[in-house]
């Protein structure tokens, strides 16, 4: 989901400022009415921001079923408004659509692109409390500039407390985007697991494999592969261990194996 961004460094859009109005400058506190019209001023922005929060609200909801209802309509409504983001961004990266395989080739190189995907299969799928984490990080993590440039418009001071925490969730960014990558790798093997439990669905995986490969060769998110090689490298680690059984050792190196032949050949080292 690739947003404006602090996914893995992308640009952001043209002429915004971290945490404030175009331009850099904070202005005097003009209230909620100045709130909305930084809104209307800046409609895609807005957007996308309005459905990120609905992203974090609905995935507390449907962890969090105080509202009543079905908790599968909230997973739901989370994986929507996730899509809607994607699409929103990945309109902005490529705002010219063109029936070319150029074209497409380009926009399988979107991370915007990749969470569109993730959105789509998730959708049909039965309903998995992990899939939820990375979009619910990465609605929340992004967030957090438009909120700051709203709370700018309302008035440079107000509310502190909300300004100190998305101060120290910006603080923890390479540690969150380190963990929605270990969400997304081992999501695998809780879909593979679900299929012997009945409850999932023999296409996922290679679907997911799919959405994997396409993270993994992702141009401004390095951390998939990052924690990819740090996985091998611990694993392997464990094997060499003189008290880890040779049956296991050999199990695990397989397992390397496989994932090392079914891994993209276009990146072969983790970016540092």
């Amino acid at each position: 989901m690739e947003s404006e961004d602090t996914q893995a460094g992308e640009e952001r859009p043209q002429g915004e400022a971290p945490g404030g109005p175009p331009g850099g400058g904070v202005p005097a506190g003009g209230g909620l009415s100045a709130a909305v019209n930084h809104i209307m001023a800046n409609k895609i922005d807005g957007a996308l921001w309005m459905t990120r929060v609905f992203t974090v609200l609905s995935t507390v909801f449907f962890i969090f079923p105080v509202l009543g209802g079905s908790p599968y309509s909230f997973y739901q409504r989370a994986l929507i408004s996730n899509g809607i983001t994607s699409a929103l961004r990945l309109h902005q990266r490529l705002p010219n659509f063109q029936m070319n395989r150029v074209f497409f080739q380009q926009m399988l190189l979107e991370d915007s692109c990749h969470y569109l995907f993730y959105s789509i299969i998730l959708l049909t799928s039965y309903p998995i409390t992990l899939a939820l984490v990375p979009v619910f990080l990465f609605a929340l993590l992004h967030a957090t500039r438009f909120t700051l440039a709203l709370l700018d418009q309302i008035g440079p001071t107000s509310i502190q407390i909300l300004r100190n925490l998305i101060t120290k969730l910006q603080a923890q960014n390479s540690s969150v985007l380190r963990f929605i990558a270990c969400s997304e790798i081992f999501l695998m093997p809780v879909a593979i697991f679900m299929i012997f439990t009945g409850r999932g669905s023999l296409i996922f995986p290679f679907l997911y494999y799919r959405f994997l490969s396409l993270r993994y060769t992702s141009r401004r998110n390095p951390y998939s592969r990052t924690v990819f090689f740090e996985l091998r490298q611990t694993i392997e680690h464990m094997c060499r261990h003189p008290q880890c059984p040779a049956f296991i050792g050999n199990l695990c190196n397989k397992a390397i194996g496989l994932v090392l032949r079914l891994a993209p050949a276009e990146v072969t080292q983790p970016a540092q």
